[in-house]
């Protein structure tokens, strides 16, 4: 008998001691949300049909596809990123400079990082033709964040 008592409470303290398994669904840092938009009529979203981007110094990025928007990340150790956009044989630059602020999600996802004060510091306007920054913060992705006119 005392056997299983003692079976009883080795099983009971390890059940007791044991953590629950930490899964991360929290959203965690954001990518940057770029839409592109007509330059004459600016309500009108215009497709790209290929594009090419890096970030400076990164490996690029070649999308042969249709698309009229894009999430881009954001380089978490600096406090600016310059990303480069190639369509045809144009290509153009731009610069964007902010403030990263690291903020605790829980146990499981750590941290995540998000942009305050987002500006854009410059750019080439080879075939982008203006650009606008509709929200000064990147902590979600629920929204466009910069939007480029061609």
């Amino acid at each position: 008998m005392k056997k299983y008592l003692i079976v009883l409470a080795i099983l009971s303290l390890t059940l007791i001691n044991c953590e629950k398994d930490d899964i991360c669904v929290e959203a965690t840092t954001p990518n940057l949300i770029v839409v592109f938009k007509d330059f004459e009529n600016q309500t009108d979203f215009k497709e790209l049909s290929s594009l090419t981007y890096w970030i400076n110094e990164k490996d690029s990025i070649v999308l042969n596809q249709t698309i009229d928007s894009i999430a881009f990340p954001v380089d978490l150790t600096q406090n600016n990123t310059q990303y480069i956009f190639k369509t045809s044989d144009l290509k153009d630059t731009l610069n964007l400079v902010y403030t990263r602020k690291d903020i605790f999600v829980s146990r499981s996802c750590g941290y995540k990082t998000i942009f305050e004060g987002l500006q854009n510091t410059s750019n080439s306007t080879n075939w982008i033709k203006d650009i606008t920054i509709n929200n000064t913060t990147i902590e979600n992705e629920t929204a466009a964040h910069i939007t480029i006119f061609h």
